[in-house]
Protein backbone atom coordinates (compact mmCIF):
# COMPACT_ATOMS: atom_id res chain seq x y z
CA UNK A 1 0.00 0.00 0.00
CA UNK A 2 1.23 3.27 -1.07
CA UNK A 3 1.73 5.44 2.16
CA UNK A 4 1.80 9.12 2.14
CA UNK A 5 4.82 11.32 3.90
CA UNK A 6 4.70 14.55 5.59
CA UNK A 7 5.10 16.13 2.79
CA UNK A 8 2.35 14.97 1.00
CA UNK A 9 -0.12 15.53 3.73
CA UNK A 10 0.64 19.29 3.51
CA UNK A 11 0.25 19.26 -0.39
CA UNK A 12 -3.35 17.81 0.08
CA UNK A 13 -3.96 19.99 2.67
CA UNK A 14 -3.36 23.33 0.97
CA UNK A 15 -4.84 21.90 -1.88
CA UNK A 16 -7.90 21.71 0.05
CA UNK A 17 -7.64 24.79 1.89
CA UNK A 18 -7.16 26.72 -1.30
CA UNK A 19 -10.29 25.28 -2.84
CA UNK A 20 -12.25 25.73 0.10
CA UNK A 21 -11.26 29.84 0.74
CA UNK A 22 -11.88 29.52 -3.59
CA UNK A 23 -15.51 28.36 -3.16
CA UNK A 24 -16.39 30.55 -0.17
CA UNK A 25 -14.81 33.59 -1.28
CA UNK A 26 -17.22 33.84 -4.76
CA UNK A 27 -20.09 32.60 -2.75
CA UNK A 28 -19.85 35.58 -0.51
CA UNK A 29 -19.41 37.89 -3.20
CA UNK A 30 -22.21 36.46 -5.32
CA UNK A 31 -24.15 37.52 -2.39
CA UNK A 32 -23.74 41.05 -2.37
CA UNK A 33 -23.50 41.54 -6.23
CA UNK A 34 -26.99 40.04 -6.53
CA UNK A 35 -28.24 42.97 -4.52
CA UNK A 36 -27.65 45.21 -7.36
CA UNK A 37 -30.12 45.32 -10.23
CA UNK A 38 -28.00 43.48 -13.22
CA UNK A 39 -29.61 45.51 -16.41
CA UNK A 40 -31.41 48.51 -14.57
CA UNK A 41 -32.33 50.25 -11.60
CA UNK A 42 -35.16 52.20 -12.96
CA UNK A 43 -37.45 52.88 -16.48
CA UNK A 44 -34.44 54.40 -18.52
CA UNK A 45 -31.72 53.80 -16.16
CA UNK A 46 -29.29 50.98 -17.76
CA UNK A 47 -26.15 50.01 -15.74
CA UNK A 48 -23.04 51.17 -17.14
CA UNK A 49 -19.63 48.55 -17.22
CA UNK A 50 -20.01 45.97 -13.98
CA UNK A 51 -20.82 45.69 -10.84
CA UNK A 52 -17.58 46.48 -8.42
CA UNK A 53 -16.39 44.84 -5.42
CA UNK A 54 -14.52 46.73 -2.69
CA UNK A 55 -12.61 45.38 0.59
CA UNK A 56 -11.58 46.81 3.76
CA UNK A 57 -8.35 47.17 1.26
CA UNK A 58 -9.66 49.42 -1.30
CA UNK A 59 -12.38 50.82 0.09
CA UNK A 60 -10.72 54.34 -0.25
CA UNK A 61 -10.38 53.99 -3.64
CA UNK A 62 -13.74 54.49 -3.46
CA UNK A 63 -14.27 56.94 -0.81
CA UNK A 64 -11.59 58.40 -0.17
CA UNK A 65 -11.58 60.22 3.25
CA UNK A 66 -14.76 58.46 4.35
CA UNK A 67 -13.29 55.14 4.47
CA UNK A 68 -12.13 55.44 7.93
CA UNK A 69 -15.99 55.89 8.92
CA UNK A 70 -16.75 52.68 8.12
CA UNK A 71 -14.10 49.90 9.86
CA UNK A 72 -15.73 50.64 13.29
CA UNK A 73 -19.03 49.57 12.45
CA UNK A 74 -17.68 45.97 11.05
CA UNK A 75 -17.45 46.49 7.54
CA UNK A 76 -16.75 43.85 5.35
CA UNK A 77 -17.49 44.33 1.33
CA UNK A 78 -19.01 47.31 -1.02
CA UNK A 79 -20.42 46.44 -3.96
CA UNK A 80 -21.15 49.60 -6.62
CA UNK A 81 -22.76 50.48 -9.74
CA UNK A 82 -23.35 53.44 -11.72
CA UNK A 83 -26.52 53.42 -13.68
CA UNK A 84 -27.02 56.42 -16.26
CA UNK A 85 -30.41 57.65 -18.21
CA UNK A 86 -30.19 55.32 -21.74
CA UNK A 87 -31.19 59.59 -23.09
CA UNK A 88 -28.83 61.44 -21.19
CA UNK A 89 -25.58 59.44 -20.32
CA UNK A 90 -24.49 62.55 -18.65
CA UNK A 91 -26.71 62.28 -15.66
CA UNK A 92 -25.72 58.90 -13.57
CA UNK A 93 -26.92 57.04 -10.09
CA UNK A 94 -24.02 55.62 -8.11
CA UNK A 95 -25.54 53.04 -6.49
CA UNK A 96 -23.87 51.72 -2.80
CA UNK A 97 -24.54 48.27 -1.36
CA UNK A 98 -22.32 48.20 2.28
CA UNK A 99 -22.54 44.85 4.25
CA UNK A 100 -21.92 45.49 7.56
CA UNK A 101 -21.02 43.63 10.94
CA UNK A 102 -24.51 43.68 12.56
CA UNK A 103 -27.90 45.20 11.80
CA UNK A 104 -26.97 47.59 14.45
CA UNK A 105 -23.95 48.87 12.55
CA UNK A 106 -25.70 49.16 9.47
CA UNK A 107 -28.18 51.51 11.42
CA UNK A 108 -24.94 53.24 12.77
CA UNK A 109 -23.68 54.30 9.56
CA UNK A 110 -26.84 55.27 8.42
CA UNK A 111 -27.33 57.59 11.35
CA UNK A 112 -24.20 59.10 10.78
CA UNK A 113 -25.34 60.34 7.45
CA UNK A 114 -29.11 61.09 8.82
CA UNK A 115 -30.22 64.56 8.84
CA UNK A 116 -32.98 66.15 11.22
CA UNK A 117 -36.10 66.82 8.84
CA UNK A 118 -34.64 64.73 6.37
CA UNK A 119 -38.08 63.49 4.30
CA UNK A 120 -38.25 59.76 5.37
CA UNK A 121 -39.31 57.19 3.08
CA UNK A 122 -40.64 53.66 3.51
CA UNK A 123 -37.59 51.36 1.90
CA UNK A 124 -35.90 49.12 4.14
CA UNK A 125 -35.90 49.61 8.29
CA UNK A 126 -35.46 53.48 8.06
CA UNK A 127 -34.49 55.85 5.02
CA UNK A 128 -34.61 59.47 3.77
CA UNK A 129 -34.40 61.01 0.28
CA UNK A 130 -33.42 64.30 -0.91
CA UNK A 131 -32.87 66.16 -4.48
CA UNK A 132 -29.11 64.34 -4.91
CA UNK A 133 -29.41 61.11 -3.00
CA UNK A 134 -31.25 58.41 -1.13
CA UNK A 135 -29.67 56.30 2.03
CA UNK A 136 -31.68 53.49 4.08
CA UNK A 137 -30.55 50.71 5.98
CA UNK A 138 -32.20 47.22 5.58
CA UNK A 139 -31.02 44.18 8.17
CA UNK A 140 -27.00 44.84 7.88
CA UNK A 141 -26.93 46.44 5.12
CA UNK A 142 -26.28 50.50 4.13
CA UNK A 143 -27.61 51.57 0.55
CA UNK A 144 -26.55 54.84 -0.73
CA UNK A 145 -27.60 55.78 -3.94
CA UNK A 146 -26.19 58.91 -5.15
CA UNK A 147 -26.78 61.37 -8.21
CA UNK A 148 -24.03 62.47 -10.90
CA UNK A 149 -23.96 64.95 -13.51
CA UNK A 150 -26.63 66.60 -11.63
CA UNK A 151 -27.56 68.56 -8.46
CA UNK A 152 -31.65 67.38 -8.61
CA UNK A 153 -32.88 64.08 -9.93
CA UNK A 154 -36.63 63.32 -9.36
CA UNK A 155 -37.36 61.64 -6.16
CA UNK A 156 -39.46 58.86 -8.15
CA UNK A 157 -36.25 57.76 -10.05
CA UNK A 158 -34.54 57.49 -6.60
CA UNK A 159 -37.85 55.77 -4.72
CA UNK A 160 -37.77 53.25 -7.65
CA UNK A 161 -33.86 52.34 -7.27
CA UNK A 162 -34.04 51.95 -3.50
CA UNK A 163 -36.92 49.55 -4.02
CA UNK A 164 -35.28 47.59 -6.11
CA UNK A 165 -32.77 47.14 -4.47
CA UNK A 166 -34.43 46.54 -1.35
CA UNK A 167 -36.06 43.70 -2.80
CA UNK A 168 -33.57 41.96 -2.71
CA UNK A 169 -32.30 42.05 0.98
CA UNK A 170 -33.28 40.19 3.60
CA UNK A 171 -36.57 40.73 4.39
CA UNK A 172 -39.33 40.77 7.79
CA UNK A 173 -36.54 42.49 9.29
CA UNK A 174 -36.86 45.23 12.11
CA UNK A 175 -34.25 47.59 13.72
CA UNK A 176 -31.93 46.74 16.06
CA UNK A 177 -33.35 45.28 19.34
CA UNK A 178 -30.59 47.82 21.30
CA UNK A 179 -32.70 50.44 19.60
CA UNK A 180 -36.08 49.56 21.72
CA UNK A 181 -34.39 50.55 24.89
CA UNK A 182 -34.99 54.85 24.36
CA UNK A 183 -38.62 54.30 22.85
CA UNK A 184 -39.61 56.08 25.44
CA UNK A 185 -41.53 59.38 26.19
CA UNK A 186 -39.26 62.34 26.44
CA UNK A 187 -36.75 61.15 23.56
CA UNK A 188 -36.64 62.97 20.40
CA UNK A 189 -37.78 60.10 18.02
CA UNK A 190 -35.23 59.69 15.03
CA UNK A 191 -32.44 61.29 16.69
CA UNK A 192 -30.48 58.10 18.06
CA UNK A 193 -27.18 57.46 16.20
CA UNK A 194 -25.09 54.68 17.27
CA UNK A 195 -21.34 55.46 17.93
CA UNK A 196 -19.14 52.42 17.60
CA UNK A 197 -16.19 53.42 19.22
CA UNK A 198 -15.58 55.87 21.88
CA UNK A 199 -18.62 57.54 22.88
CA UNK A 200 -18.43 61.09 23.62
CA UNK A 201 -15.15 60.78 22.53
CA UNK A 202 -14.01 59.38 25.66
CA UNK A 203 -11.92 55.70 25.63
CA UNK A 204 -13.38 53.72 28.37
CA UNK A 205 -16.83 54.25 26.73
CA UNK A 206 -15.91 51.96 24.08
CA UNK A 207 -19.21 52.35 22.16
CA UNK A 208 -23.01 53.17 22.93
CA UNK A 209 -25.91 54.62 21.73
CA UNK A 210 -26.73 58.55 22.03
CA UNK A 211 -30.22 60.61 21.42
CA UNK A 212 -31.83 64.08 22.13
CA UNK A 213 -33.99 64.41 24.92
CA UNK A 214 -36.74 67.22 26.06
CA UNK A 215 -37.91 67.89 29.17
CA UNK A 216 -40.32 70.41 29.07
CA UNK A 217 -38.77 72.89 26.31
CA UNK A 218 -35.21 71.93 28.00
CA UNK A 219 -33.07 69.74 25.52
CA UNK A 220 -30.30 67.70 26.51
CA UNK A 221 -28.79 64.16 25.67
CA UNK A 222 -29.09 60.76 26.73
CA UNK A 223 -26.82 57.84 26.06
CA UNK A 224 -27.12 53.95 26.58
CA UNK A 225 -23.61 51.96 26.90
CA UNK A 226 -23.78 48.13 27.12
CA UNK A 227 -21.13 45.89 28.02
CA UNK A 228 -20.11 42.29 27.80
CA UNK A 229 -20.78 42.33 32.02
CA UNK A 230 -21.93 44.13 34.57
CA UNK A 231 -18.36 44.27 35.93
CA UNK A 232 -17.12 45.48 32.69
CA UNK A 233 -19.82 48.10 32.88
CA UNK A 234 -18.53 48.91 36.86
CA UNK A 235 -15.48 49.78 35.58
CA UNK A 236 -16.68 52.29 33.04
CA UNK A 237 -18.17 53.57 35.47
CA UNK A 238 -15.74 53.99 37.78
CA UNK A 239 -13.43 55.61 35.05
CA UNK A 240 -15.96 58.11 34.08
CA UNK A 241 -15.98 59.02 38.06
CA UNK A 242 -12.46 59.13 38.32
CA UNK A 243 -12.07 61.25 35.31
CA UNK A 244 -14.99 63.71 36.80
CA UNK A 245 -12.88 64.07 40.41
CA UNK A 246 -9.61 64.50 37.87
CA UNK A 247 -11.48 67.45 36.14
CA UNK A 248 -11.37 69.05 39.65
CA UNK A 249 -15.35 68.89 39.53
CA UNK A 250 -16.93 67.70 42.85
CA UNK A 251 -19.02 64.15 42.12
CA UNK A 252 -21.98 63.30 44.03
CA UNK A 253 -22.66 59.10 44.11
CA UNK A 254 -25.38 57.80 45.10
CA UNK A 255 -25.91 53.55 45.56
CA UNK A 256 -28.99 51.54 46.17
CA UNK A 257 -29.63 47.80 45.65
CA UNK A 258 -30.02 47.93 41.39
CA UNK A 259 -28.08 50.95 40.76
CA UNK A 260 -25.11 53.13 41.17
CA UNK A 261 -25.44 56.88 40.05
CA UNK A 262 -23.61 60.10 40.19
CA UNK A 263 -24.11 63.44 39.39
CA UNK A 264 -21.71 65.60 38.48
CA UNK A 265 -20.06 69.16 35.97
CA UNK A 266 -18.72 67.51 32.86
CA UNK A 267 -15.53 69.58 31.43
CA UNK A 268 -17.11 68.57 27.70
CA UNK A 269 -20.84 68.22 28.72
CA UNK A 270 -22.29 70.33 31.57
CA UNK A 271 -24.32 68.82 34.17
CA UNK A 272 -24.32 65.06 33.97
CA UNK A 273 -26.37 62.65 35.84
CA UNK A 274 -25.08 58.91 34.91
CA UNK A 275 -25.59 55.76 36.21
CA UNK A 276 -24.42 51.54 36.44
CA UNK A 277 -27.11 48.92 36.21
CA UNK A 278 -26.55 45.78 35.22
CA UNK A 279 -24.26 45.58 32.02
CA UNK A 280 -25.22 49.23 31.05
CA UNK A 281 -23.85 52.58 31.78
CA UNK A 282 -26.82 55.30 31.20
CA UNK A 283 -26.85 58.73 31.71
CA UNK A 284 -27.91 62.36 30.38
CA UNK A 285 -25.66 65.00 29.80
CA UNK A 286 -25.96 69.09 29.13
CA UNK A 287 -28.46 68.46 31.60
CA UNK A 288 -30.51 71.43 32.98
CA UNK A 289 -33.69 69.78 34.50
CA UNK A 290 -32.79 67.29 37.02
CA UNK A 291 -36.20 65.96 37.71
CA UNK A 292 -36.50 65.49 34.45
CA UNK A 293 -33.68 64.12 33.52
CA UNK A 294 -34.06 61.19 36.27
CA UNK A 295 -37.60 60.33 34.83
CA UNK A 296 -36.10 59.52 31.88
CA UNK A 297 -33.27 57.52 33.59
CA UNK A 298 -35.55 55.72 35.47
CA UNK A 299 -37.66 54.97 32.54
CA UNK A 300 -34.55 53.79 30.56
CA UNK A 301 -33.37 51.47 33.40
CA UNK A 302 -36.70 49.74 34.37
CA UNK A 303 -36.66 48.86 30.15
CA UNK A 304 -33.47 47.22 30.69
CA UNK A 305 -34.27 45.33 33.78
CA UNK A 306 -37.82 44.47 31.90
CA UNK A 307 -40.06 46.23 34.58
Amino acid sequence: MHRFGFPSIVIICACVFTVGMAMTAPAADRTITNVLPAVGCAEDWIIEDKIKLHTRETLFDHINGEAELYFPYGFEVLATATYHHKNNPSLAIVADVYMMGSPLDAFGIYSNYRKAGAATIMIGVEGFVSSSQLMFYQDRYFVRLQATGTTTLEQNTFLACGRAISQNLPHNTGGPPELEILRIPGVVPKSERYIARSLLGYSFFRRGIIADALSGDERMQVFVIPESSPEAARSAFDHYRSFLKASGQGVHLTETADHISLTAIDPLYGRILAEQTGRYVIGIIRMKDAQGAKRILDEIRKRLQGG
